[in-house]
This record gives C-alpha cells, structure tokens and sequence, in this order.
C-alpha cells in the first residue's frame, strides 16, 4: 500500500496492490475474524485489570503502523477525564457541535432502521449516572424511548494514540493503527469505545499529551475493559466509499 501516491490528487488517499500473501502478513490474517465482531461499546465495563501481556500486544500493533499506543498512569489518566469533561462543558454552550449531534445520530425506529451511517439510537448505550468513563450520549438532551441509566466504571482504563507528526500522512497512519488495536482488542474479547472530545479543542487536545514522553500528537483516546461488545451500526455501502479497478 502506498499512501498519498499523487500530491495532485490530494484525495486520493492511498493505493493498495492486491498480491500473494507474504509470511508477514500472518498477523493481520489474524485478526479477519474479528472484523465482523467489532463493534463500539457505549456500556459499562467491568473493574478487571488488563494484563500486561495484552496491553504490551495492543501498543506492539499501533507500532507496526506507524503510531504508538500509550497507557497512562492514575495521574494521568484523571487529567483526562477532566478535560474531557472540560470539553463536554463547552460543547453544551457551542451550538454548532449539537447540529453535527443531529446531523450523525438517528432517533427513532423509522429512522434508526433504514440509516446507512451514523449512529442509530439503539447503539447509544445506556445514559450515564454515575462514574468516570468518558462516553459521549449522542442523544444530548433528546429523549430516547426505553433508554436504560446505568452506573459506569470509576477508574476506566484509556489509552492514547499518537503518532509523531500531525499532517495528513499522519492520520492515514493513526487510522490504520487504531483499526489494528482495535481489533486485536477485539480478539482478546476486550470491549472498546472511543472518545474524541478532548482532541477537538486545540487547547486542551495539547494536555492530553503525557509531558513525560514523547507522545507526539495525540490522534485518539481510546477506553478499553471487559464488557458488552456494543451493536452493530449502519456501513455505507462498499461501492459508495471505494473505487475498485
């Protein structure tokens, strides 16, 4: 695969040349099944550590793309939390970020099952009524019918994706790595959702970032534990999103 392959077409993202599979690609192979198995999980998860095995697996795989994976101390981790909840306060008071709540949640049964994207109310997960996790309610202040409160986990476990530099090779890179770790987790039945709030404003997207490492540019948190995998959701359809010669 060859990213950005024409800076005069800066749409065009990448090229993929289809060959023999080579030896090295037994890892990816791997992972094929769980493709269909992940899926976001905006449940509770379980207060159960993570093995040190597994997380050393996840941050090997966002390597292997090009991007690190990093767990952060308790430290750390509540500085998160707090600017995630930094950044959830000042998303009530921006009008344009409810617009784009609207525009990329379906509500309703009409609407939830005839969507090819976005996110359909019956993959909202229960609203939060106590804990730390960092869950966006994509229902905002919409009611949602026979929606579930449930109690989160305190302590959640984050992790954070960066990658070295910020430009748009960059972020084909986290993409790639994130999809990786993701589905690893997957196959070692961890439950995964993510969280962009923090990242979205400049200010605080710079103090996610661990001073003591070199972390670079944050791209994603992601929270990880043992619990329901999440539904489903709607997926354009294949031919709408590529191209294939």
């Amino acid at each position: 695969m060859h990213l950005l392959p024409d800076a005069a077409q800066p749409q065009l993202l990448a090229e993929v040349l289809l060959r023999e599979r080579e030896p090295a690609d037994a890892a990816l192979v791997a992972l094929y099944p769980a493709i269909r198995r992940r899926h976001t999980s905006r449940y509770p998860f379980a207060d159960k550590e993570i093995p040190e095995a597994v997380r050393a697996a996840l941050s090997e795989a966002a390597r292997l793309e090009g991007a690190r994976l990093d767990f952060p101390g308790a430290w750390h981790a509540q500085s998160l939390l707090e600017l995630v909840g930094d950044a959830e306060g000042r998303d009530t008071l921006d009008p344009r970020n409810a617009e784009d709540l609207n525009r990329w949640s379906r509500i309703g049964t009409a609407e939830a099952d005839t969507a090819t994207d976005g996110v359909p109310d019956y993959a909202f997960g229960p609203r939060k009524w106590y804990g730390g996790a960092p869950v966006r309610d994509f229902a905002g202040r919409r009611p949602v019918a026979d929606r579930a409160t449930m109690t989160f986990e305190n302590t959640p476990h984050l992790a954070l994706l960066s990658t070295a530099g910020d430009g748009t090779e960059d972020w084909l890179r986290a993409g790639q790595a994130l999809e990786r770790v993701l589905l690893l987790a997957t196959a070692h039945d961890l439950a995964t959702s993510l969280t962009s709030h923090a990242l979205e404003w400049p200010d605080l997207r710079w103090l996610a970032r661990d001073p003591r490492s070199a972390t670079g540019c944050v791209q994603m948190v992601l929270r990880l534990g043992y619990g329901p995998q999440g539904p489903a959701t709607p997926r354009r359809p294949v031919r709408e999103v590529l191209d294939v010669e």
